[in-house]
């Protein structure tokens, strides 16, 4: 596929914008629609950047040939199906759906179709750039710490499928085995669902993951250690820097790289990359999301959820 792709993006909040401007900055791809069940928040979003805005579902499809769903949580499923069952790529912010079933039916509907289904866990863009997901080890244990300050965003959710999920996503994307007990407790301060968990998942081959992430948090903190037999890396996600005792080399000036500067585009750019058929698959597919949320969901009923 040589074309210049129509990309539409489906919701015009936050991260619809930011899903926008990479369309609008990106080569080889043009913004031509964005949706919203609000068509003046569509057009606000839109028209500064050269594309259509819609509150119609079906005429943003026809519009466009791939789709990026950026709205809230809930809605992921139900604007992912409806862009796959018209035909179009897809590429959908975490969490891939809130459900088991929705996420199946997203993977089973692109499987059938043919079609490209990505996932926005960009944080696979940063241990890619920093050649952590070419160890030739298997981790012992990882440790990941994901806090953030009060906002009013994302309630929709838990905070396992806010923040926790980006850890949850690493972790699985360094293991090869698979989870078997999920041990974890946590609480809600500020909404119906929990604001705060801790977790320990067992893994068939012995790997250990321990989460902690909290969005009422007093400070931000990104964290993540990873243990293997012949040393251990530690992360700061915030200050972009690493400690590395393994005898594997890592690439210390990962954040001046393409994917260090700019994981969101190099992402979507991954994708778009999937579409056009120069690359076998997405930098996250649709059946390793699904994963993330199985895992996911699994922590949020031992914390109590």
């Amino acid at each position: 596929m040589t074309q210049t792709l129509k990309a539409g993006v489906v919701g015009a909040g936050v991260f619809g914008g930011y899903h926008a401007k990479k369309y609008a900055e990106l080569e080889g791809v043009t913004l031509t629609a964005v949706f919203d069940i609000d068509l003046s928040r569509a057009e606000a979003l839109a028209q500064p950047l050269g594309a259509q805005g819609f509150d119609d579902m079906a005429a943003f499809l026809s519009a466009v040939d791939v789709v990026t769903v950026a709205t809230p949580a809930v809605h992921h499923a139900g604007a992912a199906l409806a862009a796959l069952k018209a035909g179009k790529p897809v590429y959908s912010e975490k969490p891939l759906a809130v459900t088991p079933g929705d996420a199946d039916k997203m993977v089973v509907a692109a499987a059938e179709r043919g079609l490209p289904l990505a996932c926005g866990h960009q944080e696979r863009v940063v241990f890619q750039a920093m050649g952590l997901l070419d160890i030739p080890e298997q981790p012992l244990r990882l440790e990941a710490v994901r806090r953030g300050t009060p906002s009013d965003r994302n309630l929709d959710v838990s905070v396992v499928l806010d923040l926790m999920i980006h850890d949850i996503d690493l972790a699985l994307a360094l293991c090869d085995g698979e989870p078997v007990a999920v041990e974890g407790e946590g609480g809600m301060t500020r909404s119906t669902s929990l604001d705060w968990v801790k977790a320990e998942a067992t893994f068939d081959n012995g790997f250990t993951a321990v989460f902690d992430s909290s969005r009422v948090a007093e400070a931000r903190e990104r964290t993540m250690k990873v243990v293997y037999p012949s040393g251990e890396v530690e992360i700061d996600f915030l200050a972009r820097t690493f400690r590395n005792t393994t005898p594997f080399a890592l690439i210390e000036n990962f954040t001046e790289t393409p994917a260090g500067k700019d994981p969101l585009g190099l992402s979507v750019a991954g994708f778009l990359k999937a579409v056009r058929g120069d690359a076998p698959r997405p930098v996250v597919t649709g059946v390793e999301a699904a994963a993330a949320l199985d895992l996911a969901l699994a922590v949020e009923w031992a914390a109590g959820a």
